[in-house]
């Protein structure tokens, strides 16, 4: 039995509500001692092999981000998560998961993680799988933020390096919005930082049929 289904047995997991939108979410809760996390569960695609894929998909993150954050090691530490829904339409859903932890000392720690569906096909899509092949999409979404962070008048705590292949991102209607998590660039009091990027802005290296591609509809 793996942690879903004995969460389930136990009664640490409750549906609490349902949101009808072009693509149906209900909210899951998980309730255990010191954790309280609410993630999201597409629900009525006609696909239901999709449908697991990207609701396996959806748990699997917000158990990491638990994990990552101490919670199944130390017992003094306390979660509380929610999410939020970034892109529903054009059978693309984007999405957030937010999860704060605190062990004691002068602050917390909150971590995001983002995943960006294609509903028909199940498929997630990492950020280079948004972009047309050979385009140098780092260098170009690099620049752009680089030129965001002197005009916002960011202090890094180093020099600003460029994006990582990987690196976290969501699509919010026709912005591609990179971030970075607490540290990765700068001091923990400017937070998490998010760089919306036009979509008009990268018209020319997005690629044919991607997430960013419907956008454009």
């Amino acid at each position: 039995m793996n942690r879903i289904e004995e969460d389930h047995k136990r009664g640490w997991i409750k549906v609490d509500n349902y949101i009808k939108l072009p693509v149906n979410i209900s909210t899951v809760r998980v309730s255990r001692p010191k954790l309280r996390v609410y993630y999201p569960q597409v629900k009525g695609l006609k696909d239901k092999g999709v449908q697991d894929r990207i609701n396996k998909k959806i748990y699997k993150e917000t158990d990491k981000l638990i994990k990552e954050q101490g919670y199944y090691e130390n017992p003094l530490t306390e979660v509380t998560g929610y999410y939020e829904i970034k892109t529903n339409q054009r059978n693309v859903l984007s999405l957030s998961l937010i999860n704060y932890a605190f062990s004691g000392g002068a602050h917390g720690l909150t971590l995001i993680r983002s995943l960006t569906f294609d509903i028909d096909t199940g498929k997630e899509y990492q950020l280079s799988e948004l972009f047309k092949a050979g385009s140098n999409y780092r260098q170009r979404l690099s620049e752009i933020i680089r030129e965001q962070i002197k005009e916002r008048e960011i202090p890094l705590l180093g020099e600003f390096e460029g994006i990582r292949a990987d690196q976290d991102y969501y699509i919010a209607d026709k912005s591609l919005v990179i971030y970075f998590q607490l540290y990765e660039i700068a001091p923990y009091v400017y937070g998490l930082l998010h760089f919306p990027i036009s979509i008009y802005e990268i018209e020319d290296i997005i690629a044919e049929g991607s997430p960013l591609a419907r956008m454009f509809g």
